[in-house]
């Protein structure tokens, strides 16, 4: 018996998908409006407790992004085909990044995989000269999926309009600097963020124009690639108490940027104590810059379990803007001298290149 392949299948499954459960644009604004709601009632209440068990307990009940998604995956999935799925299906790729359900063995994998296959095919398929995409663009670019600079090359290739054609150029840039500083990569982003510029730069996406992006694609390619010494960073923790990057001279340094509104903030919380902890007594640090206000990083602090590393209280996001800080959260490893040797998502990839250092620092054996 034959059995279609993979592409066919997909395709095949958005053809069956039942027209009469259609929803509307209208319906996909709720979702998204009361998710946003529902975290702003959230950072309300962290911030009104007033003890250890109260600010463990609200910090636990963030709302759930994958619930979120499940509900703006129930709006759109009958309507992958129609033009006006195509802003809200952003939103979903957005909120179901990173993403990942834990198997009974211990293993985990990404919770909304069938999903994201059928939303790749419906914009393969479906969209791939809808006037719409410039946000999908953006979430592709952020995405961590490796069919993401693919899909983003057919829509660069196959649009007939320039301007969406630039923003396509934008995101391939922003996608390909997760993957390396190679010379001919760099070449390849500078080349991209040109056609972005000269065919796209007054295009608006989420408030910010093409140019403005690509300016600061163009800033992270000259001073913030990987050798370069990274800015020193100078301001004040929570206390407000002084603090300097440089300080910590002479380490190796995870620079975290977060903030409690970011999904899993708990999660990458812990992973950056869980590093602390396992490098005790070497030459290492993790420094956090925080974006909430300084009364909301100084409650987050309170809570041991969650925080125990010293940050930077940089709520006009001054500091984040001396490391051109797009996607949150964001690490960088840095060297002794803060030379820049790792930048991108927090994960495992950020303790391999932190302990490669910490190796390379050991003094040779007598």
């Amino acid at each position: 018996m034959n059995h279609p392949s993979r592409p066919a299948a997909l395709l095949l499954m958005l053809l069956l998908l039942p027209a009469a459960a259609s929803a509307s644009p209208a319906d996909a604004e709720r979702v998204e409006k009361a998710y946003q709601l529902s975290l702003d009632k959230w950072a309300l209440e962290v911030r009104a407790a007033t003890t250890t068990d109260a600010r463990t307990k609200a910090l636990s009940a963030r709302p759930d992004p994958a619930a979120a998604a499940k509900q703006m995956w129930a709006v759109i999935s009958p309507d992958l085909r129609e033009a006006w799925s195509v802003e809200p299906t952003a939103w979903f790729l957005g909120i179901s990044a990173g993403l990942r359900t834990t198997q009974p063995n211990g293993s985990s994998s990404r919770t909304f995989t069938e999903e994201i296959n059928a939303v790749y095919a419906a914009i393969e398929n479906y969209h791939l000269k809808n006037p719409k995409l410039p946000p999908v663009c953006l979430a592709l670019a952020a995405s961590e999926d490796p069919r993401s600079l693919t899909l983003l090359e057919k829509i660069q290739t196959a649009h007939a309009d320039p301007k969406v054609q630039g923003v396509a150029a934008l995101a391939i840039a922003m996608r390909l600097k997760f993957l390396g500083d190679e010379p001919a990569l760099k070449s390849k982003r500078l080349t991209l963020l040109r056609k972005a510029i000269i065919d796209s730069a007054e295009v608006e996406i989420n408030g910010t124009s093409v140019a403005k992006l690509a300016e600061e694609e163009l800033y992270i390619i000259r001073f913030l690639s990987k050798g370069q010494v990274a800015p020193d960073l100078q301001g004040n923790d929570s206390g407000p108490r002084p603090m300097k990057l440089s300080d910590s001279a002479g380490k190796v340094v995870v620079l975290l940027f977060w903030n409690s509104g970011i999904q899993e903030a708990a999660r990458v919380l812990q992973m950056a104590s869980a590093m602390e902890k396992k490098f005790a007594g070497k030459p290492f640090a993790v420094i956090g810059v925080n974006n909430d206000t300084t009364a909301n990083l100084r409650e987050w602090q309170k809570t041991p379990d969650f925080v125990t590393f010293p940050n930077f209280s940089d709520p006009q996001n001054l500091l984040a803007h001396e490391y051109r800080i797009g996607t949150w959260p964001l690490a960088y490893v840095l060297d002794g001298t803060r030379k820049i040797h790792y930048a991108g998502p927090p994960g495992s990839f950020v303790e391999i290149a932190a302990a490669a250092l910490l190796d390379d620092a050991k003094p040779a054996a007598k």
